[in-house]
């Protein structure tokens, strides 16, 4: 009797496991599923809403998230002061931001160098293995041609 109880409590705790959300939740509070962004190239960008050439850049960020989705490139968001909650609402919307901003930094999951100075984007991989890493004011084309030279093509 003891063994199924212990196996029943076994399985309820991979299955917890199996279903917990690394990356928390997008500025609207929705989850955003492992499984979402598996078998993505993934490009993180670090951001800030006083930041002059982050602002610059989130237009060129939401085209490349919504022209290269559908091949396999994923844009996500970091806010670089860590805000949370309606903050980090109310400054993804001002600068009109139109792809993913997570609430938990995916810097340790991807082992990410420190950023330091933004704006910050870096390229990984459907692997999960960081390929890439771009400073300073980018522009779609920029993005694109380092996905490239990192082993990405479109599907």
């Amino acid at each position: 009797m003891f063994k199924k109880y212990l196996m029943l409590v076994l399985m309820v705790f991979l299955t917890a496991c199996e279903h917990s959300e690394p990356f928390g939740n997008d500025q609207y509070g929705a989850p955003i599923p492992a499984s979402w962004l598996a078998e993505q190239w993934l490009v993180i960008n670090y951001w800030a809403v006083w930041c002059a050439p982050c602002r610059q850049e989130i237009p060129e960020l939401n085209q490349l998230h919504s022209e290269l989705a559908e091949n396999g490139v994923r844009v996500l968001g970091v806010n670089y002061d860590q805000l949370q909650g309606d903050a980090l609402l109310a400054d993804s919307q001002r600068l009109q931001i139109a792809f993913p901003v997570l609430s938990r930094d995916p810097a340790t999951r991807f082992k990410l160098p420190p950023t330091r100075g933004l704006p910050a984007t870096y390229l990984v991989n459907p692997q999960g293995v960081l390929v890439g890493e771009l400073r300073g004011e980018q522009t779609q084309q920029s993005i694109v041609d380092a996905l490239r030279q990192a082993g990405w093509s479109a599907r």
